[in-house]
């Protein structure tokens, strides 16, 4: 078992950056391979970003590509997604998870076995 936290949210207008984190406890980190998703009102989930246990392989969802970064640090136990050049269609609840199939990387949220609790990401116009 893996309990995450995210945090890092928050308002900010078009053009603007935010990083959000992802902490971990319980089982070993470096075990699991970590994914951000989002959720806005209305909408279902949707895969954002994935890193595989060494942080070495990493996939995009398009949308994103180019202006979000993923990245992990083993030793902190914790994942991050940089977002740069925000855009009001990217407001929605982030959310991080923890697969424990480490060995490759999906955009889809069944492949996710642990889940936090969603931080608020919100972009004006």
């Amino acid at each position: 078992q893996v309990q995450l936290v995210e945090s890092g949210g928050g308002l900010v207008q078009a053009g603007g950056s935010l990083r959000l984190s992802c902490a971990a406890s319980g089982r070993t980190f470096s075990n699991y391979a970590m994914g951000w998703f989002r959720q806005a009102p209305g909408k279902e989930r949707e895969f954002v970003a994935a890193i595989s246990w060494s942080g070495g392989t990493t996939y995009y969802a398009d949308s994103v590509k180019g202006r979000f970064t993923i990245s992990r640090d083993n030793a902190k136990n914790t994942v991050y997604l940089q977002m740069n050049s925000l855009k009001p269609e990217d407001t929605a609840v982030y959310y991080c998870a923890a697969t424990e199939n480490a060995l490759s990387l999906s955009r889809r949220s069944s492949w996710y076995n642990y889940w936090g609790q969603g931080t608020q990401v919100t972009v004006s116009s």
